[in-house]
């Protein structure tokens, strides 16, 4: 095959001070941040539906991409001849993974034993790019969204014989996966949900996607698969009201049927926008739990109220990320993966390069900002300090659960009123961060 990029060399760092537009500015692998490298930190990931199956089409218009590396067909040898393109590109970016669903990499077929040919073809073509090269599968997932089939849902659908051939469509994914050596596997509920309740039952869709999990989780240690499980938090789009709507939401459904020990979130920028939170909070709230387990690095239009998938260039938002990944100990089984398009109008091969090293410069800058903040101290000391009331006295005792509201009534009445609060200064830890940045 000829190169995919032919006038495009490995992207090296060059510094904050190049002007070179291919080159990286902030992103230096093997630089040492808070005991680990850029590389260990950040697990970058290429994503392949958007970087390479993405068309650039949209409601109102065709696509726009331009792929002289694709010949326009849904054949294996297309798919095949497209994977070695896709490994050129990452292996010139120097990402270290790569993620996909199974109907991104292979075509999907007239049957399932059509379709599981068409991966197994195309597998064989990744794993011999996987060794060539070094990089490595974060995740796959089963696309169990786009076929008409699953118009009403996949492990929440109506019809049984649909949820039978969602099991066996992620049973296969998980195969590959396994075979592929990945690291990971994820469920996002494309259309786990309703658009209206008049037709639905919520707590049999409920239960029937619970066991769809169970019957994961049994196959991964049928089959010896060590990778983690993650769930993909998002509200809604395409359904009105996904049941995995946000970290929360995705945590009460795992506990109340047995099977948070088995998983972790992947959390992704956009669809916490989509869902009236932050970033960060989603990520508190998963850290809380034990739960921080991966990230779509991506970002949305605020003017757009819908899934606009962009690359993140805001250096507050990769920090205030990165603060809370280093508060809870960093990515240990999945990564930063840029699931994120370039726009519509950017489609010229180069512009996947200037895309993704915006993107992991952005996400290294704030690496260091937030390593930098977290070294510094005054953050954590400020809040440690506005906690303190409850490190001793009747704060202590109410953490321990040694008093109750007859203990606490007393304390009060002895008291005549409470401690006078203290100001919450956000003005002047907004101030404390632009110190970094």
């Amino acid at each position: 095959m000829q190169s995919a990029f032919p006038k495009i060399s490995k992207i090296k760092f060059e510094g904050p001070k190049s002007k070179n537009p291919l080159a990286f500015k902030h992103y230096n692998a093997s630089e040492v941040v808070a005991g680990k490298t850029m590389r260990e930190h950040l697990r970058f990931a290429v994503v392949y539906w958007h970087t390479f199956r993405g068309t650039g089409s949209d409601p109102f218009g065709s696509g726009t991409m331009l792929r002289p590396w694709d010949d326009g067909t849904n054949s294996v040898a297309n798919a095949q001849n497209r994977v070695r393109a896709a490994f050129e590109f990452i292996e010139k970016l120097g990402a270290p993974y790569y993620c996909w669903h199974d109907r991104d990499v292979a075509p999907e077929g007239s049957t399932l034993a059509e379709s599981n040919k068409n991966f197994d073809a195309v597998a064989k073509v990744l794993k011999e790019e996987q060794k060539r090269t070094g990089i490595k599968l974060l995740w796959g997932t089963a696309n169990a969204f786009s076929n008409p089939r699953y118009m009403h849902g996949a492990g929440t659908s109506c019809n049984a014989d649909v949820f039978a051939y969602a099991a066996a469509q992620i049973k296969k994914a998980m195969e590959v996966t396994h075979e592929l050596k990945g690291e990971g596997y994820t469920f996002w509920g494309g259309r786990e949900g309703y658009m209206t309740l008049l037709n639905t039952d919520m707590k049999r869709e409920l239960n029937h996607l619970a066991a769809l999990l169970h019957m994961a989780v049994a196959y991964k240690k049928q089959i010896g698969f060590k990778g983690q499980f993650y769930i993909e938090p998002k509200p809604k789009e395409p359904t009105k009201h996904q049941y995995d709507s946000d970290s929360a939401a995705c945590l009460n459904f795992l506990r109340e049927h047995g099977l948070l020990p088995h998983f972790k979130l992947n959390i992704e920028t956009n669809h916490a926008t989509l869902a009236g939170h932050t970033m960060q909070h989603e990520l508190e709230v998963a850290g809380a739990a034990g739960a921080l387990g991966s990230i779509d690095a991506n970002t949305g239009d605020e003017l757009l109220g819908w899934d606009t998938d962009q690359f993140p260039t805001n250096i507050y938002l990769t920090t205030y990320t990165m603060l809370s990944i280093l508060k809870y100990g960093g990515i240990k089984t999945g990564g930063v993966n840029f699931d994120a398009k370039v726009r519509r109008e950017s489609f010229e091969p180069i512009d996947l390069f200037h895309a993704h090293i915006g993107g992991m410069d952005a996400f290294a800058r704030g690496l260091k900002i937030a390593a930098a903040i977290r070294k510094d101290g005054r953050l954590e000391k400020f809040v440690q300090q506005r906690y303190s009331s409850w490190d001793s006295g009747i704060g202590a005792k109410i953490e321990s659960g040694k008093v109750g509201f007859k203990e606490l009534e007393a304390h009060i009445l002895a008291k005549g009123e409470a401690d006078s609060n203290s100001s919450g200064r956000q003005e002047f830890l907004e101030n404390l961060i632009n110190e970094f940045i």
